[in-house]
């Protein structure tokens, strides 16, 4: 399958604009270019063309937001220079299995001042003598290379990372339970004291609203007080 309807594939009935994410791994490439994809996806922030056949990037659209750009397993041998005016905010980069041979060819990189993490596995570039070394000099944005940071450290699992973000998104949703539990409970405490009491007094639950539970300890409190047995 070639490029443009691959690209017409992974649409599934959505505008360019509404696209975040676009995997085009193993279709097929016009003359080693990026064909089909334009700067209508504005918002799109991971792009994936992994073994397509491509020899250049000389025709990747302008794609602001585009954070992550997987390009491994092609031809690539240069033309690397148009990333930062393409991909400005560009934060990783993986150009695996390309014909990069010498540091020359990264150097444009440089000019990516938001690239954190550069993947130049199965490229020649990584026979050259204090390879890494060169390279963090060269780059020195780089927090990773091929995985590994300046100490050898591994870079973190992206697995782990969506774990996290999870974790956080399940701590919001008990949060957001709670608070509800607690609109529910002034909610009534308002209308026993419309029915029971003074209208004033459901007027100053509706004023505690903003302090939710202040507000629900005092109503209890204040009915504990004036019925008790």
């Amino acid at each position: 399958m070639d490029m443009k309807k691959r690209i017409h594939l992974e649409l599934r009935n959505r505008t360019p604009s509404d696209v975040k994410e676009l995997v085009l791994d193993n279709c097929r490439s016009n003359e080693g270019k990026i064909e089909g994809l334009t700067d209508e996806f504005e918002e799109l922030e991971f792009l994936s063309t992994i073994n397509v056949g491509l020899t250049t990037v000389a025709h990747l659209p302008k794609l602001n937001k585009l954070k992550k750009l997987e390009l491994s397993d092609n031809r690539i041998s240069g033309g690397l220079e148009v990333l930062a005016e393409k991909c400005p905010n560009l934060t990783h980069l993986n150009l695996s299995g390309n014909k990069i041979k010498d540091l020359s060819t990264i150097e444009p990189l440089k000019e990516l001042g938001t690239l954190k993490s550069l993947d130049l596995f199965n490229c020649e570039v990584t026979n050259l003598n204090e390879y890494r070394d060169n390279v963090f000099k060269l780059l020195p944005q780089l927090t990773y290379l091929d995985g590994y940071d300046k100490d050898d450290k591994e870079a973190p699992d992206s697995d782990a990372e969506v774990y996290a973000e999870g974790l956080d998104d399940d701590e919001e949703d008990e949060d957001g339970e709670q608070l509800l539990q607690i609109h529910i409970k002034c909610t009534r405490l308002m209308l026993f004291f419309m029915v029971h009491c003074k209208f004033k007094y459901a007027l100053w639950i509706f004023l505690l609203f903003f302090n939710m539970e202040r507000c629900y300890s005092f109503c209890v409190h204040y009915i504990y007080t004036m019925y008790k047995p």
